[in-house]
């Protein structure tokens, strides 16, 4: 890329008002550069024809008051003569030519000298046909016939010559005064502009100010402020403005849609959970008169499928109405709850399953909080499952629950293959499935995928949060923390340790 597209593309990545600013001042500077050349042309080559013009008119005047004569031993004589009251002198070229800083000389056709208007004068070429010359010492000549001779002697010339420095002092200092003039013009405009854009671009930065805060916020409820003027950037305005009224009304309407829906899932899931009680009970009553009667081997497998297949979907509508109630803001019956109590509950519920792996808990007691024990219970035995479920046999899974300053902080740990990288939000995700290799729940059956999720939505709901990372061990390691009870006290009454055997 060449330096000026460069340049080019450089100036339009910068933003509006120091473009603006930035033309302004290339524009003026490209008038006042225009208008300068003019100027300084006309002016210097008015300052030459007068130093021209000067030089000719002094030429002229002392070529015409010369007087030239020879006296009686034939030599040449040159006065200038001076009239006084009394009489008529001759006024000697030197004094002349010191008067107004010049050099003269008298010369004959040839460019020989005739006589001398100043001492040892520098050579000034041969007489020319009266036109301004300059030499090659840079001196500025003008050649004047001599018109008073007498009779008999040959024709001469005066050579006035001077040199311009004074016109190219001048010249430099109209230049100099020019560009300056070019400069400050342009600093002038760009700082102009700059101010100009300044003004017009408030009402935009307005816009912007209100449109950050609408992204920020994501609340398209605000309204954009129109200018006063109406302008191009006032119709802007409204249009956003409008906009924004359309998205509001669209996000309303969203909303409530989605509202409706959340609590008719939640509405189904627990009107669901009646009637599959109901076939739960009569498939177990079923399961155990085929074992008392001469049922088939068929029938007895049918049912134990029957009854299988709707304890799982038991387990699903109750996971879906925990979920559903969590994203439709309801809260199932909170009461005062000791969640040491229920995590040693859920502790020992999980351990005739524990399927070869070796348990442990550590609870400190008395963890007072307000929250709905069901819920819960859910969460730790879903964590403790998980862990479960997702470690190979003879794995380690420890179940701790600390007390700190108005918080319960709730850890189950395993010592298994460990979450993989950019998993660990990606778990507490609804209907996510682990893959690893002692991952057994595709071939089982048992999980749904909201396991997680539901642990989630429960420490949500209890005003708490969940998070997943390593353990010490080196495998997985889920972290809740509650908050406890105010006036609960961080007093330490001993543990509780449980290992089964392998």
């Amino acid at each position: 890329m060449n330096p000026f597209a460069a340049g080019m593309a450089g100036l339009r990545r910068r933003p509006v008002r120091t473009r603006l600013a930035i033309f302004s001042a290339i524009l003026t500077a490209v008038i006042l550069i225009g208008f300068a050349v003019v100027v300084g042309r006309l002016v210097t080559n008015r300052l030459q024809d007068d130093f021209a013009d000067e030089l000719r008119n002094n030429a002229s005047e002392l070529a015409f008051n010369l007087q030239v004569s020879r006296d009686s031993s034939n030599r040449l004589q040159i006065c200038l003569p001076v009239r006084t009251v009394n009489s008529t002198n001759c006024l000697r070229l030197t004094q002349l030519a010191m008067a107004d800083d010049a050099e003269i000389r008298i010369v004959n056709s040839l460019g020989e000298v005739a006589g001398f208007g100043t001492p040892n004068p520098p050579p000034l070429g041969r007489p020319g046909d009266g036109s301004l010359r300059v030499t090659d010492d840079g001196l500025g000549v003008v050649d004047v016939p001599v018109f008073n001779r007498t009779l008999g002697v040959e024709p001469l010339w005066v050579q006035y010559a001077r040199s311009p420095a004074g016109v190219d002092n001048t010249t430099e200092r109209l230049w100099l005064f020019l560009g300056g003039g070019v400069l400050i013009g342009s600093l002038l405009a760009g700082f102009a502009g700059m101010t100009v854009a300044n003004r017009a671009m408030r009402p935009i930065a307005a816009l912007t100010g209100t449109a950050r805060t609408i992204a920020s916020t994501r609340d398209p409820s605000m309204r954009i402020p129109e200018p006063e003027s109406n302008d191009e950037v006032a119709e802007l305005a409204r249009t956003l403005d409008q906009m924004l009224r359309e998205l509001d009304a669209a996000r309303t309407e969203t909303e409530k849609t989605i509202t409706r829906q959340r609590e008719f899932v939640a509405d189904a899931s627990h009107e669901l959970r009646t009637p599959l009680t109901s076939i739960l009970a009569n498939l177990e009553l079923l399961e155990e008169s085929l074992a008392d009667a001469a049922a088939t081997d068929d029938d007895r497998a049918a049912t134990r499928s029957a009854l299988r297949s709707s304890r799982r979907m038991s387990r699903l509508v109750t996971d879906l109405l925990i979920i559903a109630r969590a994203d439709a803001g309801r809260r199932g019956e909170q009461v005062d709850c000791d969640l040491s109590r229920i995590a040693t509950e859920a502790f020992e519920e999980v351990q005739p399953v524990a399927e070869g792996h070796r348990l442990s808990a550590r609870i400190e007691p008395q963890a007072l909080l307000r929250g709905n024990p069901d819920e819960l219970h859910r969460m730790i035995l879903n964590l403790l499952e998980n862990a479960i479920r997702h470690t190979p046999e003879g794995a380690t899974v420890e179940l701790s629950l600390e007390r700190g300053k108005g918080e319960a902080v709730l850890r189950v740990a395993d010592d298994g293959p460990g979450l993989p990288d950019g998993m660990q939000e990606r778990v507490f995700g609804r209907f996510v499935r682990g893959g690893g290799p002692a991952d057994r729940s595709g071939s089982s059956g048992d999980s749904t995928g909201l396991g997680l999720a539901i642990v989630r939505a429960v420490a949500t709901a209890h005003g708490g949060s969940v998070t997943a990372g390593p353990s010490p061990s080196g495998g997985a390691q889920f972290e809740a923390i509650l908050p406890l009870v105010q006036g609960d006290g961080d007093q330490k009454n001993g543990l509780g340790e449980s290992h089964p055997e392998d």
